[in-house]
């Protein structure tokens, strides 16, 4: 089986992290902290906060927002039920704005409409979270100019997106949101095994991620509420969580990291090279914002959807390990609970009954990648 996605492990990233198996740290040390530094300088950023996932990052993300009960957060219905459910782990409130059907992204015309209404029911947004769905940015400009109108903060959900670039600069510098959040699954551009990142240009959003990433725990003596007994002594100023990241995960994060350009280039050269030979068949192939770049984590194409599940089961028995990039989050039994139903975001819909993920890594082969290609030929024309 053709894997849609794949890790990538060399001997020097076996090495990193035997390294750091000999060493004196396990959990969170020093080569967790290189590798915040290092990605930090990487994108742009001045602060960066490793978690042990992007679940936890976007967390602690919100939390540093002071999302609470009676706030409202919006994101995208096209994106991995961690985007929305980052605002029920703080007793917000849920709601989604409709994607721009080109792009998969969060639009921001529905959501400056959207804006609009709710200015009116006095219901607007405390946070919106900007998915990167497949690896290209949102039209952030779009979105930050929005946010300053209405008074909204903004987080970049670019779990798909490390490595991208938008308006020339790379995504994760913050120029247009409070706080950025890549992911570092296995299936992701670059791998911690699990991990996550928060970026921030604002110290105080930083202090308040770190305290809520450790317990709330400092031994920061300007942070404490008395004077410190000893070199011993900590206190717990917050209620926070174990969301740190091991060593281990540091080190692989670490030797993984130089690779990011290399791999990112790879991935666009395999979807430059789907792009060219899946052109003449009755798919739609993805659209290529000209102010970005994207990162590829996906390659979705879109076909008739009544073709969807036989074309899907057609490729997965010919070894080809196809998926489907998301089911929408308001779809889901959980969100339908709190009132949300078919027909509430229809271009998500349309979109969701179209879509395959077609494989796209860096080991994937011009071989493997022609088998693709031929059985997707010969189940459309079939």
């Amino acid at each position: 089986m053709i894997p849609y996605g794949k890790q990538q492990i060399s001997q020097q990233d076996i090495d990193a992290v035997v390294d750091v198996l000999k060493s004196d740290f396990l959990t969170q040390g020093p080569v967790v902290e290189r590798f915040e530094q290092a990605l930090a300088a990487k994108v742009g950023a001045h602060y960066a906060l490793a978690c042990n996932s992007a679940t936890s990052a976007l967390h602690i993300a919100c939390l540093a927002l002071d999302l609470g009960p009676g706030d409202w957060l919006w994101t995208s219905p096209i994106t991995f039920v961690a985007s929305a459910n980052c605002a029920l782990y703080c007793g917000a409130h849920v709601d989604f704005v409709d994607i721009d059907p080109a792009t998969f992204n969060l639009c921001p015309k529905q959501l400056e409409q959207k804006l609009i209404l709710a200015e009116q029911q006095q219901r607007l947004p405390k946070v919106v979270v900007a998915v990167h769905m497949s690896g290209q940015s949102c039209d952030m400009q779009a979105i930050h100019a929005l946010s300053l109108r209405f008074g909204f903060k903004v987080i970049e959900d670019a779990s798909h997106a490390i490595g991208a670039r938008y308006n020339g600069e790379m995504v994760g510098g913050g120029r247009y949101s409070d706080i950025t959040v890549f992911s570092f699954h296995p299936v992701k551009i670059i791998t911690t095994a699990e991990g996550g990142m928060t970026l921030t240009n604002d110290a105080e959003l930083q202090q308040k991620m770190h305290l809520a990433r450790s317990h709330g725990v400092t031994r920061d003596q300007q942070l404490m509420e008395c004077e410190s007994h000893g070199p011993w002594y900590y206190q717990q100023v917050s209620l926070g969580y174990n969301y740190r990241m091991t060593e281990l995960q540091g080190a692989l994060g670490l030797s993984q990291l130089p690779k990011l350009g290399q791999w990112v280039e790879q991935r666009d050269a395999l979807a430059q090279r789907y792009d060219e030979k899946l052109k003449h068949l009755p798919l739609i192939l993805p659209h290529r914002a000209d102010n970005c770049k994207s990162a590829w984590h996906l390659y979705v194409v879109q076909v008739a959807k009544e073709k969807r599940k036989a074309l899907f089961n057609a490729l997965r028995e010919k070894g080809v390990g196809v998926n489907v990039h998301y089911i929408p989050v308001h779809l889901q039994p959980y969100y339908q609970k709190m009132g949300f139903a078919v027909g509430n975001y229809p271009n998500a819909e349309r979109y969701y009954e179209s879509a395959i993920s077609l494989p796209l890594h860096p080991q994937l082969t011009d071989a493997q990648q022609d088998h693709v290609i031929s059985v997707l030929e010969e189940a459309l024309h079939g």
